[in-house]
């Protein structure tokens, strides 16, 4: 099961996704929950929960990243668990995405949020 929650700061969309992105219905909750922050100017998905991800969840993380080039929204990976990394580097994707750390992370927060300033 995949849950996902998502925080709004100015443009900078915070998605984190729990559990696990095996199976068509988690796949396309992803998809339907980043494509809606169509307000955004960056999305981090926030990916250090998830447990397992299948072919069809990194090929929709591809997807996703070719629709945010095409909205003008930069997508980020954030904090990426293991079996996100092996998945993503087993299929030679991993140079396609932006991953980020903590520190670049709490710097993106600053940026688009001053409560997040002095965590910077």
């Amino acid at each position: 099961m995949l849950t996902i929650e998502v925080e709004n700061l100015s443009d900078l969309a915070v998605i984190e996704c729990k559990g696990r992105i095996v199976h068509s219905d988690a796949v396309f909750k992803l998809r339907d929950v980043v494509q809606a922050q169509t307000a955004s100017r960056i999305i981090a998905l926030a990916l250090s929960e998830v447990e397992a991800i299948s072919g069809g969840g990194l090929g929709m993380l591809a997807l996703l990243d070719r629709w945010s080039r095409g909205h003008d929204i930069r997508l980020k990976l954030f904090c990426p668990s293991r079996p996100v990394l092996e998945g993503l580097a087993r299929t030679g994707s991993i140079l396609n995405f932006e991953i980020v750390s903590f520190h670049e992370m709490m710097s993106i927060l600053a940026a688009s949020d001053n409560r997040y300033s002095l965590a910077a």
